[in-house]
């Protein structure tokens, strides 16, 4: 005879009669299966709502809450809502006096034509005399460009004496190369700061200037240009690593197998260094720690303000200002989840959003720099105070929830806790890298153009151009002059010219 039931005497079991107690059983075990099932749907409802959760946070990110470049927002991304605007049309407002085109210098002027009036338009009577003070009116032409081809005739002669045959050779400051430094220099131009592909390059020095050109010699010429800028770019990346701060970041940069170094078909990263004097570029496969020390090297000294990725791990934490623009990116997803991540997020947001208010208070001249250490305080405190409460509410092993995310990414921060607030312990820079994402624009628009680099040599070309035309920019000279002068000097031998700028405009000049 079966037991009976849980709580079910047994003296009441021994007088139900045999078909209610086979009954009862029956009614047990269906109960104990459908709790079984119950608790499998439960999980099963569990890790469902999860997935959701995920599904929607990964089909919610934005350039808001994630690392996402704005132009991979979608048209249906709402941005945040602008300040609201003063009502005016757009435009230039009654009373504003305007500006026009200004007048060139008259040691500009290579044509002067005077307009006199005839006669009198109230009585006919004919007019005679010059305006002291006359109105000036330029119009500015493009004159038909027509290249400047010059041929060298080398004449070979037989010696009458020995019959000995000798052929003249080109002179020294002659280029070997069909094509002259300021034409290989804007080949160059047009490949970096006017970031067109081969194609529109070639199309454009066909229909402009008369030059026809193949993309074969195109790749020759900016070949050969890149071999000119390795003294420029190793003097340069020498200097990026002595400045006191260092804004770096990276970017997937495709790099092919056209010469057999990239078998495996890796990537391609292109990578940047942004200081108060140049701005550095290398592009390599890796995206790892020996690539991080490839471009600042082993011995650097100063503040390298980055993004948490581990690469930088291996510089002090007194060496790292940690980026908060890509942290506030961070609380932004924390926020926007359900439940009390969402509680945490706005929380900490709103302590970031003081921060900063002292921040620009500084920088207006409000309050001096003690008075900023003295208003952050607080506020780091309860900022970190707050992602500790994160932590110890914990999560279970394994889970894979929105809160979950939302206590791994408190650990990942607290781990690095004092690389936030460098800032305010050594004054002089900003606590963001923007300056750093801001350099990688031109790469990103040539990688979207160009689909990348197809060799090594492609890729080292493509970094120096990108340092000498990006640290150029920023220290206010000619491009196009310097990449001139460079070739000059490369060929025919000269002083080649320096990325380092002037002692007085490097003291003016800032990394942001």
């Amino acid at each position: 005879m079966s037991a009976p039931p849980a709580g079910i005497p047994e003296a009441d079991w021994l007088a139900t009669p045999a078909s209610i107690r086979s009954l009862i059983l029956a009614q047990q075990q269906e109960i104990q299966a459908l709790r079984q099932e119950n608790d499998e749907l439960r999980s099963q409802l569990t890790a469902l709502a999860s997935e959701l959760a995920q599904l929607r946070e990964r089909i919610g990110r934005s350039s808001r809450n994630s690392s996402k470049p704005p132009s991979s927002d979608g048209p249906g991304f709402k941005p945040p809502e602008r300040r609201k605007g003063s009502g005016r049309k757009r435009g230039g407002q009654l009373g504003h006096p305007g500006s026009g085109p200004e007048l060139l210098p008259f040691e500009r002027v290579d044509e002067v034509v005077e307009h006199h009036p005839d006669a009198c338009r109230r009585c006919g009577t004919l007019l005679a005399g010059e305006d002291p003070d006359p109105l000036r009116h330029q119009v500015i032409e493009i004159p038909p460009i027509t290249p400047l081809v010059i041929e060298h005739r080398l004449h070979r002669l037989v010696c009458p004496c020995c019959s000995t045959s000798i052929c003249a050779t080109l002179p020294a400051d002659v280029e070997a190369s069909p094509y002259g430094p300021r034409l290989s220099a804007l080949v160059g131009l047009l490949g970096s700061v006017f970031p067109l592909s081969f194609s529109k390059t070639q199309a454009l020095l066909d229909q402009l200037l008369g030059v026809e050109i193949s993309r074969g010699a195109i790749a020759k010429v900016r070949e050969r240009l890149s071999a000119v800028l390795a003294e420029p770019m190793a003097q340069a990346l020498e200097a990026a690593r002595q400045q006191p701060v260092a804004y770096v970041d990276e970017t997937g940069a495709p790099t092919g197998n056209a010469d057999g170094n990239n078998p495996s078909g890796k990537r391609g990263w292109q990578w940047v260094m942004v200081t108060a004097a140049v701005t550095v570029f290398l592009q390599g496969l890796s995206r790892s720690t020996a690539a991080a020390i490839e471009l600042l090297g082993s011995t650097f000294g100063g503040i390298v303000v980055s993004d948490r990725f581990s690469a930088y791990n291996h510089l002090p934490i007194q060496q790292r200002q940690l980026c908060w623009a890509h942290l506030i990116r961070d609380l932004t997803a924390i926020a926007e989840r359900p439940g009390a991540s969402a509680e945490f997020g706005a929380e900490l947001l709103g302590l970031q959003q003081q921060l900063f208010y002292h921040g620009h208070r500084y920088k207006h001249g409000t309050i001096d720099w003690h008075g900023l250490q003295q208003s952050c305080r607080p506020i780091r405190q309860a900022f970190e105070a707050r992602l500790q409460q994160v932590v110890e509410l914990g999560y279970q092993r394994g889970e894979r929830t929105p809160w979950a995310k939302t206590v791994r990414t408190a650990q990942q921060i607290l781990q690095l806790a004092d690389g936030l607030w460098t800032f305010l312990e050594t004054p002089g820079f900003e606590p963001t890298n923007n300056a750093a994402e801001r350099a990688l624009r031109q790469s990103v628009i040539q990688r979207k153009i160009s689909h990348g680099v197809q060799s090594r040599q492609g890729a080292i070309c493509r970094s120096r151009l990108l340092t000498v035309t990006t640290t150029l920019r920023q220290q206010g000279r000619d491009v196009w002059q310097f990449l001139e002068q460079a070739w000059i000097a490369h060929h025919r031998g000269g002083v080649m010219p320096s990325l380092l700028p002037d002692p007085e405009s490097a003291a003016q000049s800032t990394a942001c």
